[in-house]
């Protein structure tokens, strides 16, 4: 079967769908390229949701990872705000809208991305009650903040995730009140540990952020329908105007999982399992994103990488894969975030748990410097702190995987490079 007799489908419109669709065209594909999206806006890029379009400083266009134009320019089908009900892997067709729409596939791509956990406590259906995960998300937030900024009005996270953070340092930019609960010792205890952890407290409290740790939200107290306070488990009451729940986010897998497809326990992630070139248990049926858990060699295990590099390269690997030109995808996991004055990247993969001994290199009392966890001696990841210039070296120690002399590498004088075998 020649290109132009097959059709490619892709479920879902976010920065893995919409890179796979562009990779598919520059690869040659010359074949019908479906992509259906639940959302009705089009494919678009997460990050600024949370920082600088949260904050007003880039333009709601930006955040999209094509013009309009471009789909029809490349002739890409685009349907928004349809949502794919089923795939019926027998007759290999896709069924989308309340209508019975369907399409038959000769190669699928899910890549159906997360959504944010929600809270299980009283009080949730307020109207103060938030989430941040789509645009739409982000557009009522931003109202919400600078409401709150100009009023004087207080913002209760629950969670000191990223996007917890992120949302706490915008919401002091605009000048609201914020408190974040959490139920670990730090923030980002699980993603960085306690050493790390702590440098992120210490960032927030200097920016009037109030943090509870090792308390958790029990009660959203509201009257009217507005949220008056958020209560926690150790008895406090804390007052708020709005909630923000950032208690993490779960792999949107329930349509993989009806079709039959392997999904991965939740202490491998949780989404769909992949092998090395993102194929499903089925080989026609490819998972990209968020939604994808992959055995990564480098590490030996298997991870389900939410960041938005992931996407950007998950995507395009999926599509050479459908093409037949599949490689290994084995990319360093790579993420960044930006707070106040504190710009950081981060490479590699280290929970919690994982790691025998932390490296600082520089000042971290001054917010530059690079930190390295490490097992057995070797760099398991890295992460710079206004310090840049530095990924790729971070990276090739990451992959050596051999053990490094921990007086060089906590020593600035002593080039990154000159550490690599």
């Amino acid at each position: 079967m020649v290109d132009a007799d097959q059709t490619f489908v892709i479920v879902g419109g976010g920065l893995a769908g919409a890179k796979a669709a562009e990779t598919l065209r520059t690869e040659g594909f010359t074949g019908r390229v479906i992509l259906i999206s639940d959302e009705r806006d089009h494919p678009y890029e997460r990050p600024p949701l949370s920082k600088g379009y949260l904050l007003g400083k880039e333009e709601r266009d930006s955040v999209f990872v094509h013009e309009p134009a471009w789909y029809a320019r490349h002739d890409i089908e685009l349907h928004l705000g349809q949502t794919v009900v089923a795939i019926d892997r027998a007759a290999r067709t896709v069924h989308y809208g309340d209508d019975g729409t369907h399409v038959r596939y000769d190669k699928l791509l899910v890549a159906t991305g997360s959504e944010p956990r929600r809270l299980d406590v009283p009080g949730t259906d307020l109207a103060g009650v938030h989430h941040l995960r789509r645009l739409a998300h982000a557009e009522r937030l931003k109202g919400v903040l600078a409401s709150l900024g100009r009023d004087n009005g207080h913002l209760v996270i629950a969670g000191a995730g990223w996007i917890g953070l992120e949302v706490a340092a915008a919401a002091r930019e605009y000048g609201a009140e914020v408190t974040v609960i959490e139920p670990g010792p730090t923030p980002l205890h699980g993603a960085l540990g306690p050493e790390l952890g702590a440098v992120f407290a210490a960032l927030h409290e200097s920016h009037g952020v109030r943090f509870r740790f090792g308390v958790k939200l029990t009660e959203i107290v509201g009257q009217d329908g507005m949220v008056l306070a958020a209560r926690t488990d150790d008895g406090d009451e804390h007052p708020a105007h709005d909630v923000l729940a950032a208690i993490g986010a779960a792999p949107r897998t329930a349509l993989a999982q009806a079709a039959g497809l392997e999904i991965a326990d939740r202490a491998h992630g949780g989404g769909i399992v992949v092998d090395e070139q993102l194929r499903t248990s089925d080989p026609d049926i490819y998972a990209a994103g968020d939604v994808a858990s992959f055995h990564h060699a480098l590490f030996g295990t298997s991870l389900r990488v939410e960041h938005w590099a992931n996407a950007l390269n998950g995507g395009p690997a999926a599509a050479r894969a459908m093409l037949g030109r599949g490689l290994a995808h084995d990319r360093v996991p790579y993420f960044f975030t930006d707070q106040y004055d504190l710009g950081m990247e981060y490479s590699g993969w280290a929970p919690a748990g994982t790691y025998d001994q932390v490296v600082i290199r520089g000042d971290a009392a001054k917010r530059e410097f690079i930190a390295f966890w490490l097992k057995d001696g070797r760099v398991l990841a890295g992460m710079n702190v206004n310090v840049w210039d530095v990924t790729e070296p971070i990276q090739r120690l990451i992959r050596s995987k051999t053990p490094v002399d921990t007086e060089a590498l906590a020593d600035p004088r002593v080039p990154l490079e000159s550490l690599v075998a």
